[in-house]
């Protein structure tokens, strides 16, 4: 991951607030990835004894393994394999030593690396089913209940222990699980209000079509109102009837890598708790309102789910500049994205949507305006303790999506991904037989295409 950039207070129009988001890829905080282990992918002949003497490879080099999974390798009908997933130990033994020598004896082998690099077929790990998102909630780079010395609650207990609440609610949350109701005070409510309140004024001028489409249904189907604070379970449900997104609580800080993983699953990682009451228009890190006010709604629009997921199956097995640059596009889009409709630019984006003094200079003749291009907006340098000067508008979400899949298509990875919905999977698309499979499925859409067309005639 990309780091070293902090998020920053800012001035809004009298109103102060944040642009940025430690579950977001925009926000980038100094972080070493020290998990110290390397996951290692390898197949074998089904035979007699070729786990064995993978394994005994591994004792021979003094490599301890910390896990290990098998399974048949689906990838090749006519073959009989099995695919084994290993996680290495990388800080003791020769694990470099172990790794050449499983390259001669096995069928086929990768690395995918979370810990310390290797030189040769290296490729970062990344989640192939929706629950391998679990894996995430241990790996978060600082727990929510850390406040920075300039946070409004940094001094007031009583909010501490109360983030370590929600922080722990998401720490051991797991997938599958209903997410945790929170009985929400009076105080919290009334921030809460204050935020809907003076947001809301503004949304029907201000936001895109889809946007104030989906509000009116929220607030029918999950409590969206002045008075009361949705609760995080009630929208997932919601968003999973309209467009198979989901909500999954997150306990504090996820690298770029990790956040956008989730997207290809439809998953959104989302904060639980509100800012502090002192300054109910301001707060340094997203928190509720930031989410389910500014995020929540375009995910239940098809269009826009579909452009959030392309990005991130696009950063599955990326090599890390490439994941710089999705995180950029991200930025300039889901966080901070307008587009043209009828004639007129509007707000998409988030950060805009949560924020009562950006959503109404956006939209202003001071900043700059320009196409939404991948390619360029990936590359975009952008300040976190001011106004953006610049914003990419996009035609529709339809157009960005296909700009975004055009763009992935140019990231240098040795295979392809699609996301299966019925088993809520990443199938990694590398060989022949995965394609010719592809084929016959698509093949069968088009052939259910063709008899609808028909019967319109």
């Amino acid at each position: 991951m990309d780091a070293g950039i902090q998020a920053k207070k800012r001035k809004r129009n009298g109103y102060d607030s944040v642009n940025t988001s430690p579950t977001h890829p925009g926000y980038k905080p100094d972080y070493d990835d020290t998990e110290g282990s390397t996951s290692l992918v390898f197949s074998v002949k089904e035979e007699v004894g070729a786990l064995a003497k993978a394994l005994k490879i591994f004792e021979v080099h003094g490599v301890n393994l910390i896990h290990l999974e098998s399974r048949p390798k689906k990838s090749d009908v006519h073959c009989h394999e099995y695919e084994f997933f290993v996680a290495a130990d990388n800080l003791k033994g020769g694990l470099k030593e172990a790794i050449s020598d499983l390259e001669k004896s096995t069928k086929s082998f990768q690395v995918l690396s979370r810990g310390l690099k290797h030189e040769k077929n290296e490729m970062p790990w990344f989640p192939r089913k929706i629950s391998d998102l679990d894996r995430f909630a241990h790996q978060i780079l600082s727990y929510g209940s850390e406040l920075d010395s300039d946070h409004p609650g940094f001094t007031d207990p009583v909010y501490r222990a109360r983030r370590k609440e929600f922080a722990d609610i998401a720490f051991n949350y797991k997938h599958g699980q209903p997410i945790p109701r929170v009985e929400y005070t009076k105080q919290e409510r009334e921030t809460w209000g204050t935020i809907f309140s003076e947001l809301t004024k503004l949304y029907p001028t201000h936001a895109c079509h889809e946007f104030n489409y989906v509000f009116p249904l929220l607030a029918e189907n999950c409590g969206y109102s002045k008075d009361n604070i949705p609760q995080l379970e009630d929208i997932s449900n919601f968003l999973k009837d309209c467009t198979g997104f989901r909500l999954r609580p997150v306990a504090g800080l996820l690298s770029s890598r990790d956040f956008l993983a989730g997207l290809a699953f439809r998953v959104f990682h989302s904060t639980q708790y509100i800012r502090h009451h002192s300054r109910p228009m301001y707060t340094p890190e997203p928190d509720l309102c930031h989410e389910i006010l500014g995020h929540v709604p375009l995910f239940a629009d098809p269009a826009f789910a579909q452009f959030s997921q392309e990005i991130g199956l696009a950063s599955l097995g990326a090599p890390d500049d490439y994941i710089k640059k999705l995180a950029t596009c991200y930025w300039f889009t889901v966080e901070f994205g307008l587009c043209r409709q009828e004639g007129k630019v509007k707000a998409y984006g988030a950060g805009l949507l949560s924020s009562f003094g950006e959503l109404q200079y956006c939209l202003t003749d001071k900043p700059e305006k320009r196409s939404f291009d991948p390619e360029k907006t990936g590359i975009q340098e952008y300040p976190i303790t001011n106004y953006q000067p610049v914003y990419y508008v996009a035609d529709s979400f339809i157009s960005a999506k296909e700009k975004m899949a055009k763009f992935a298509s140019s990231i240098p990875r040795p295979f392809a991904v699609r996301y299966n919905p019925y088993t809520q999977s990443v199938e990694v698309l590398e060989n022949k037989h995965q394609v010719a499979n592809l084929t016959r499925s698509i093949r069968g859409d088009l052939g259910i295409l063709e008899d609808a067309l028909s019967k319109l005639k």
